[in-house]
This record gives structure tokens, sequence and C-alpha cells, in this order.
């Protein structure tokens, strides 16, 4: 019994370190672009399809480039070319973390299925619910998340 205790911790202490660490880059610094663990951004959605057919639509491996320190996957080689040509005019909002969360001072995930366009930009949420309290202050979530983004650079983020 003593073994599994001590695997159970050692499996939490690890899993615990390895989020913390999701969030910065390898000198510490904080992560622009929420990536998963292969470095693919928004969970391998297509960030132009939101533009295009306003849909989520997943990417496509053959379509892939990269920016920003991740791995950008597209539906076809008409968004990928429009990604690489002017990638701030497609990528989400706060690197596509939750837009809640960055208005509130720390990041989690964003989901790729709980997204709004807003003057032009991307913002995603942790998920539909979390997508509605956002809107409930939109206008005030926005700025107070540019505030905060801007802040994180000198102050990496919790990452919940």
């Amino acid at each position: 019994m003593r073994f599994c205790n001590r695997t159970f911790l050692f499996l939490v202490v690890f899993i615990g370190i390895s989020v913390a660490l999701a969030s910065c880059s390898k000198d510490g610094s904080f992560a622009k672009v929420s990536a998963d663990k292969s470095g693919v951004a928004i969970q391998g959605f297509d960030a132009v399809a939101y533009f295009a057919v306003e849909n989520a639509v997943a990417g496509n491996k053959n379509y892939e480039y990269a920016w920003n320190g991740a791995k950008w996957l597209f539906a076809n080689a008409e968004n990928l070319e429009k990604f690489r040509q002017n990638p701030e005019a497609y990528a989400p909002q706060f690197g596509g973390y939750c837009s809640y969360a960055v208005s509130k001072g720390y990041t989690a995930d964003g989901d790729p299925n709980a997204w709004k366009i807003v003057d032009g930009k991307l913002y995603l949420n942790y998920n539909p619910e979390v997508k509605t309290m956002w809107e409930e202050h939109q206008t005030g979530n926005i700025e107070k998340g540019k505030q905060n983004w801007a802040g994180f650079e000198t102050k990496p983020p919790e990452h919940k």
C-alpha cells in the first residue's frame, strides 16, 4: 500500500509541475500561445475558418504553419495562406487562452467551440457557460483582458 501512495503522490506532483510549466516557455517567461503538449494551438482547429465559414472547423496536419511558438493547423491550403499572410488578423486574442480567465488575471485553456468574434477579433473561452458569463460584461472583460495580457509580460499568470 505504501508503494501505491508514493507512486500516486509522485504522479500528482509530476502532473502539477507539468501543468504549471505548460504556460511558461523554456526561459520561464509566459507562453504567448496556448498550445497542447505537441505544440498545436487551439486544439488543432482552423483559426481562419471562424471568419471564413463562421464555424469551428478542425484543421488538417497537411496544412500546418509555425507561428508565435506554436503549430497552427488549417482545413485547406487557402486558409493556411490567409493566416500566413496576416496571422494577427486570425489568431485568437490572448493567445487562445480563455478570455474570461485573462480578464480575471489568470489563464485557462480556451475551448475552440466556445468562441465569438467581436469587432473583427476572435475570442475563445473555457466552455459555453464561461462564454456566457464573459458576454454579460463583454466590453469590460475585453478591456480588462487587454490590461492583464500586457501585464503578463512582466508577471507571468497562474494557469488554472
